[in-house]
């Protein structure tokens, strides 16, 4: 629908990855304000152009990264299970997760305005089914917020699994929090949970290393705060097909594989 709208403002370079990311940089470098669709799993092979040719000269360029998380059928070609890990580690880069499809609008224009480089990361399918609001609101960079106040146990969920920490905070009387950012991490929303809760569970759909919630587990020991962290994420290994529910319950990261794996934690 865009590029029949808009011919002159879209560029297809098929699978050519690099030159997606390098023809963005210099299309930022004269003023414009582009942005890369792509697929997370695909984003990795403009890796290089997307630390030298962006990051690097803090470019005005927005990734709008499709497929990031499980995939179901289309397998672990196309899985995006390490886009936190590699997007987060970059320098000038803000990176958000949506945890519906409002704030997926929101965050794209978020990312659309803000000066600099931005990705945001949103899974394959449909959302939680959430109402899309006909304005382009944006976010505070690098605030959450709080979805459910509970007890004891915090979730700090990330993107797709912000809607089955709630069904599973239900269950445990645990309080959510929708953390949205990747990078800049709410270090103030991390340190307000730690202090008022006895456990903190992390929960995102990307590999474990490197993190979101290896970070903000690298945060609270910068501080010297001790506290009992589960970090739960996608295994280390290729996941492979399947339908995108049948996948989340293999990596215990459906409803009733959070509330398994928290209950063995808390003993």
């Amino acid at each position: 629908k865009f590029s029949q709208q808009y011919p002159d403002r879209y560029f297809d370079v098929a699978i050519a990855e690099q030159h997606a990311v390098t023809l963005a940089a210099g299309q930022a470098c004269e003023g414009a304000k582009p942005v890369v669709a792509i697929y997370s799993t695909f984003l990795q092979r403009g890796y290089d152009q997307l630390i030298h040719d962006v990051a690097l000269q803090n470019l005005d360029v927005l990734f709008a990264l499709d497929r990031a998380g499980l995939v179901g059928p289309d397998g672990p070609t196309h899985a995006g299970s390490f886009d936190h890990s590699y997007l987060a580690c970059i320098p000038n880069l803000v990176v958000m997760a949506p945890a519906d499809e409002n704030e997926c609008r929101q965050m794209l224009s978020t990312g659309f305005l803000h000066v600099g480089p931005a990705a945001v990361r949103y899974p394959r399918g449909k959302g939680p089914g959430v109402p899309v609001q006909d304005n382009l609101d944006t976010l505070a960079i690098g605030k959450g917020e709080i979805k459910r106040q509970g007890h004891k146990i915090a979730f700090l969920a990330w993107g797709s699994l912000v809607a089955p920490a709630l069904k599973a905070a239900e269950a445990l009387d645990a309080t959510v929090a929708n953390m949205r950012f990747v990078k800049p991490l709410d270090e103030a929303l991390i340190l307000e949970l730690a202090n008022s809760h006895d456990i903190l569970v992390t929960l995102e759909e990307n590999v474990l290393s490197g993190g979101a919630g290896s970070n903000a587990v690298l945060f609270l020991q910068a501080r010297k705060i001790v506290k009992p962290v589960l970090n739960l994420g996608l295994p280390d290994s290729f996941v492979e097909q399947g339908t995108r529910e049948e996948l989340l319950a293999v990596c215990g990261l459906d409803v009733q594989g959070i509330l398994d794996r928290v209950r063995a934690f808390c003993g």
